[in-house]
């Protein structure tokens, strides 16, 4: 299927279109019908990883150095969007913004030669774990807990809804530790701890999610961390989190970009070949003013996107706002683009060969994580227009 969505708008450097159209035409391969086999199986998109991998793709945005493209979160955004619009939204992609950003800033030299070389080439992957049951939003509610054990650490605590652990080598996990700070507030630190250590329990959980990631709950029972699992500086995990943070809510945004895209591209094509009393139905306001309001309002979420990716790159100060901004446009224009192809589509919305009605819930949840919205209403509230902290 032709694209009617130019890159002109939204793409920030003159390889980008090159890139967008080597992704597309790689991920295209396998396509919409591929991914909902997979995920109907419970298995792993294994063939698709491996090809994004051998392709270089999975490490545009890691230093050269490290085997990586050395791009950055410009050439990532355009990887995990087009990934997106060809059907197939991959949250272990958005978990690989995570994790690499964060050991390049912050790890030492033989953490980065460790992980990066591998995390660039697909041949290892990190989980990350930050959420936790009774602390949601407020990190500074983190329970769980690191404390010195010999030469290193003892993990204790639980964590929820971590992403793909089962297909992880590794999982970064956010801990608070002994000291605090001067609001009396328990310092964190960043672990990697080995996915199969003694003393990792894994549930999964039961969710409406149709994709190949498993979210699960852990718990970690005196797990034993050498004095090298520490990522970066004790007490400073917080900090160094953000690293990992805004691109995080870039390349969720841009899922929802790709997958608004697809479903617009679904939606427009069946309202001119659909005919009604011998007239295409797009010929009717009623179904074309709709699409095209969703098409604009996609438009203007991926421009902040990639506006948001390319100031993150550009070590920006203002890339959190835009970081916020793009995931929370993404989410509803994403919602409303599904939303009008679906209603286009009439019944043949809700049939699955058509590949729409089992993405609503992936585009759903970027609503509520990694941040909600009401978390980033807050933030621009405070932040952007200087009101009164409300939480």
């Amino acid at each position: 299927m032709s694209s009617i969505f130019g890159s002109a708008l939204v793409d920030t450097a003159e390889h980008h279109p090159l890139l967008r159209d080597s992704v597309g035409k790689l991920v295209g391969g396998f396509g919409r019908r591929y991914f909902q086999e997979v995920v109907k199986r419970k298995a792993k998109p294994v063939e698709l990883w491996d090809a994004l991998a051998q392709a270089g793709f999975l490490g545009v945005h890691i230093s050269e150095q490290y085997g990586g493209g050395g791009s950055g979160l410009a050439d990532y955004n355009v990887v995990v969007e087009e990934a997106a619009a060809q059907g197939c939204p991959m949250l272990s992609l958005v978990i690989g913004s995570i994790c690499a950003p964060i050991i390049e800033q912050h790890g030492s030299e033989a953490m980065k030669q460790t992980w990066l070389p591998g995390l660039a080439s697909g041949k290892l992957k990190l989980a990350f774990a930050i959420t936790e049951p009774n602390a949601g939003t407020n990190t500074h509610k983190v329970t769980t807990t690191a404390t010195r054990s010999g030469e290193g650490w003892a993990l204790n605590g639980a964590k929820y809804w971590t992403s793909a652990v089962d297909e992880s080598d590794a999982i970064m996990v956010v801990a608070r530790g002994e000291e605090v700070d001067g609001k009396g507030r328990p310092k964190l630190s960043l672990f990697i701890v080995p996915a199969k250590a003694p003393g990792i329990t894994m549930t999964p959980i039961e969710t409406a999610l149709q994709v190949p990631e498993t979210q699960f709950m852990l718990f970690f029972d005196n797990v034993a961390l050498a004095a090298d699992a520490l990522v970066g500086q004790e007490g400073q995990g917080l900090r160094h989190v953000f690293a990992g943070l805004n691109p995080e809510r870039v390349c969720a945004a841009a899922i929802n970009n790709g997958i608004a895209r697809f479903a617009i591209e679904k939606g427009a094509a069946y309202a001119n070949q659909r005919s009604v009393w011998s007239t295409p139905i797009g010929a009717h306001q009623g179904i074309a003013h709709p699409l095209a309001k969703a098409y604009m309002a996609v438009q203007q979420a991926r421009l902040m996107t990639a506006r948001a990716a390319q100031l993150f790159d550009l070590g920006s100060g203002d890339a959190g706002e835009a970081a916020n901004m793009a995931k929370f446009a993404a989410a509803d224009a994403s919602l409303e683009a599904l939303d009008q192809s679906i209603q286009t589509h009439g019944g043949n919305g809700m049939a699955l060969e058509y590949g729409l009605a089992d993405l609503w819930f992936i585009a759903r949840l970027h609503k509520t994580a990694p941040v909600s919205r009401e978390m980033i209403l807050n933030f621009i509230a405070q932040h952007s227009l200087g009101l009164p902290k409300s939480y």
